[in-house]
């Protein structure tokens, strides 16, 4: 997934309200007249938006639209429990929630903490019902793929239980972001890790899926001079300390803004 800046929309108030009325009307048409959508002209020159491209999240883009209350449910194990962070206002769902309602300008965002330490994909799917689909969110971001390596689980299961939750989760109405296992020393080192990156990669490719890259970008954080690596991780060299969970949180709130298309505000300028 691209991790691009965000820049300020040079459309007047005026056409940025217009921009999310028509979104907003989009989302609300049947299904039954969107199967007609190939009949619309490609583009409403006027209003500058692009009826050929629909947002990778339409349930995010819908509440950003209107205005009305976004929740998120921040799915995973112990990257998202906060497993190294000083306090768990320092996790990255914690984080996220703050810098979302900076950039949607103090718009009513909750996300809601559903990590649990040392799970692997079925002990998260035994749970998926009554931690994620029962919160009835918008969007879930899932953390997978970094315990199952470690607890033996093959990559086959793994793929195939991931690919049918997502199908489980937008069944239900909800938008899903995946996030893949972090760079760390440990994993590294543990026989066919790395197979599960790829396979979390794989997954949202051919699910039309977003993934937050967490490896790539901790590896450029520290190429780019944002964190050294021991700044980046925890003292068990596993989970990511503070300065981490805060660059994660950000990435996380960018793509999440991209992915749904929203129309940008001012204080979605790039940091």
């Amino acid at each position: 997934m691209a991790q691009s800046s965000i820049h300020t929309s040079s459309a007047k108030p005026r056409r940025r309200r217009l921009q999310r009325l028509v979104l907003c009307a989009l989302l609300s048409v049947p299904t039954a007249v969107l199967a007609y959508a190939d009949l619309l002209p490609d583009s409403l020159d006027v209003l500058g938006i692009d009826l050929r491209e629909s947002p990778d999240l339409p349930h995010v883009a819908r509440q950003i639209a209107i205005g009305a209350p976004l929740k998120i449910v921040a799915f995973g194990s112990s990257s998202t429990e906060g497993i190294g962070a000083s306090t768990p206002a320092n996790s990255y769902p914690a984080r996220l929630q703050v810098d979302l309602r900076k950039k949607l300008r103090g718009m009513d965002v909750a996300v809601i903490n559903r990590g649990i330490g040392g799970e692997h994909v079925d002990d998260m799917l035994a749970r998926l019902d009554r931690d994620v689909i029962a919160a009835e969110p918008q969007l879930v971001i899932w953390q997978t793929g970094s315990n199952d390596p470690l607890r033996g689980v093959s990559i086959e299961h793994f793929r195939e239980a991931t690919v049918a939750a997502i199908r489980r989760i937008r069944e239900a109405g909800i938008d899903v972001v995946l996030m893949e296992p972090q760079w760390c020393p440990k994993l590294d080192s543990t026989p066919g890790s790395s197979r599960f990156l790829q396979a979390v990669r794989a997954i949202g490719d051919e699910l039309d899926v977003p993934v937050i890259r967490r490896a790539d970008l901790m590896h450029g954080w520290v190429r780019e001079g944002k964190l050294t690596t021991k700044q980046l991780f925890a003292s068990d060299g596993l989970h990511m300390a503070d300065g981490g969970y805060a660059l994660l949180a950000q990435a996380a709130a960018e793509s999440i803004l991209n992915d749904a298309g929203s129309v940008q505000t001012a204080e979605a300028v790039a940091e």
